[in-house]
């Protein structure tokens, strides 16, 4: 975060808010009304989760005039950044601060989708929690409807918290003209320009539901598990039957289930020729 310096106590006070919204790596927020600062209904819980919250609001609203050491003047800028993005959360659910945030989605300030098949759709800042400290900020894509880490390093930092969990979600309420019409279109895997062969993607499929029904044997405590894990190619070969069961000709629900898992030896499958 860059140091806001100046000549003059004045000079310090008169443009804090356009010197935060200005600054290298603050380009996601948008600046909040003076009418809105100075409204305590907005600020309301803030003062317990802000250090010198009084000292950090007036900086914000640029009537800030304690004389003070540097150090203490740090702690205080601290904490105004870190109360701009408490309030910075609550304003732009409003109607005044959607509109601030629309023009910069529609000028894609906020990045693009790093998806090749999402054709550089705009992105939207959003927080995983509403709980300052949890969780860094993401980027939204409403095409593909998926996350993303911020591009630049400068951003990574930047606490989810200060735009919310539901502010881009509630954009495209208030705005369901904006939402993108949802593409069908996937990456095609080939190999020297032929597509790969659907039996390919058919055996991976069945591979893993073959580890998902050993897992869930294993979690209930089935003894064959083991067994499944060994001869799982020869029940594929024997078409779920397996190598029968050693009663399969005394209950057929019996005998199909036991045969499935692999049972025994072939008795079952004997006797049903036989008959």
């Amino acid at each position: 975060m860059e140091e806001f310096a100046s000549e003059t106590d004045s000079d310090y006070t008169s443009y804090w808010r356009d010197w935060f919204v200005s600054s290298r790596g603050n380009e996601y927020f948008c600046e909040i009304d003076e009418e809105y600062l100075t409204d305590r209904f907005n600020l309301t819980g803030l003062n317990t989760e802000v250090h010198y919250y009084q000292h950090a609001l007036d900086l914000v609203n640029d009537v800030f005039d304690l004389d003070c050491d540097d150090e203490m003047r740090e702690a205080i800028e601290k904490s105004a950044r870190h109360l701009y993005g408490l309030v910075h959360a609550r304003y732009i659910v409003t109607t005044r601060g959607l509109a601030k945030m629309l023009d910069k989605y529609k000028k894609a300030d906020f990045g693009k989708c790093p998806r090749v098949i999402c054709d550089s759709h705009p992105l939207l800042p959003m927080g995983q929690s509403d709980i300052p400290h949890q969780k860094a900020v993401k980027m939204y894509c409403a095409k593909c409807e998926d996350i993303y880490n911020p591009k630049a390093t400068r951003h990574a930092t930047i606490d989810g918290a200060y735009f919310g969990s539901s502010f881009h979600n509630i954009l495209f309420q208030v705005y369901p003209a904006l939402i993108p019409e949802k593409s069908r279109a996937r990456h095609m895997p080939r190999v020297f320009g032929f597509k790969v062969h659907v039996a390919a993607a058919l055996a991976r499929w069945q591979d893993g539901v073959r580890v998902e029904q050993q897992r869930g044997l294993r979690e209930a405590g089935v003894e064959n598990a083991a067994f499944l894990e060994d001869e799982g190619e020869v029940a594929d070969e024997e078409d779920g039957f397996g190598q029968g069961g050693e009663q399969g000709g005394e209950d057929s629900r019996e005998g199909g289930c036991r045969g499935r898992w692999g049972h025994g030896g072939g008795e079952g499958v004997k006797n049903v020729h036989e008959s």
